[in-house]
């Protein structure tokens, strides 16, 4: 009996062991997949791009940092087009259109006010020039909402007026990136929300 018994009390820690065993090796298995599954996510955030044509040589770069980035000089490079003008009509014209290829009908709103006010046409006729700009874009990466803060400067011959500009709209990507519209990105329903007066300043006329 007492052999026997030690037979038992083996075969039961023999079992035990082997559950053990297994149960460990399963718990090793997951951890590994789950690893792994986050090195492949991580991996897939990335972009390598070639460095001066030179297939040795990479620049790691992050697709949500890259990605805000992207948004904001598309912003950015949007109200420059809109709000940096010479007193020049062709110019003008010529900055609208390549404004417009990075804004939906919005824009066009937007400029189609502003030209009934006689906004550029006082800036031709006063020989004005409108330069911006930008002090922060702020961009909501879930919802594509953007809001734009900066400072628009009107030089007149007789007079610098210092203003407040505010916009938001709306980020839409792309399916493909031209050279018209090199961020693959469209701002969709623009508007200003403040644009107004912050300072006057009276230049001498010689």
């Amino acid at each position: 009996m007492p052999f026997i018994k030690n037979i038992e009390t083996k075969m039961k820690m023999a079992l035990w062991i082997a559950i053990t065993s297994m149960v460990t090796a399963i718990i090793i298995v997951i951890i590994a997949l789950s690893y792994t599954t986050k090195m492949i996510t991580s991996e897939r955030k990335h972009i390598y791009v070639l460095d001066k044509n030179i297939p040795l040589v990479a620049v790691n770069a992050d697709m949500d940092n890259y990605k805000k980035v992207e948004y904001k000089t598309a912003v950015e490079t949007f109200h420059q087009f809109f709000f940096t003008l010479p007193p020049d009509d062709k110019f003008i014209e010529s900055q609208m259109q390549k404004a417009m290829y990075l804004v939906d009908a919005s824009g066009v709103a937007q400029y189609n006010t502003l030209k009934e006010k006689g906004y550029f046409t006082n800036l031709i006729a006063t020989n004005s020039v409108s330069t911006l700009v930008a002090d922060s874009v702020l961009i909501d990466m879930n919802s594509g909402h953007f809001i734009y803060y900066g400072k628009q400067k009107i030089q007149r011959p007789s007079m610098i007026t210092i203003r407040s500009l505010i916009t938001e709209g709306y980020l839409i990507d792309q399916p493909v990136k031209t050279d018209s519209n090199p961020y693959g990105v469209l701002i969709t329903n623009w508007k200003i929300i403040e644009n107004k007066d912050l300072q006057n300043e009276t230049q001498k006329l010689f």
